[in-house]
């Protein structure tokens, strides 16, 4: 699966467990990583855990493979490894705290209608 193909499916998988402020960062030229990040919120641990929990079976659903998954217990900052893309889900006090959207602020940003709607 390409990357971009990747995103929209990760996205898409966000959106559907109403994750806020959902955005993907190109990491093309700033990080060897992953193509992608994908930074969202939920309200609660259990909105947290609903967003990765979807993300992971969306994945599974299509033949990839998670690298790996840190955070779900706490569900305070869970990241998903996707390879090509990585997750980044966050309650919505941690989010504002560690501000990865400043900190990759000369890359590329995308909203989800900006991914979803390219089709």
């Amino acid at each position: 699966m390409t990357p971009d193909a990747l995103l929209k499916l990760v996205m898409k998988a966000a959106d559907d467990k109403k994750a806020l402020e959902l955005m993907a960062i190109d990491m093309n030229g700033f990080s060897f990583m992953a193509d992608y990040f994908v930074i969202c919120h939920g309200n609660s641990e259990k909105q947290v855990q609903a967003i990765v929990k979807e993300i992971k079976e969306v994945a599974h659903e299509n033949g990839l493979e998670v690298q790996r998954v840190e955070g779900y217990e706490k569900a305070r900052w869970v990241l998903v490894d996707l390879g090509n893309v990585i997750a980044h889900v966050f309650h919505r006090d941690e989010r504002s705290y560690y501000n990865l959207e400043k900190l990759w602020g000369d890359a590329k940003t995308y909203r989800i209608h900006d991914v979803l709607d390219e089709e």
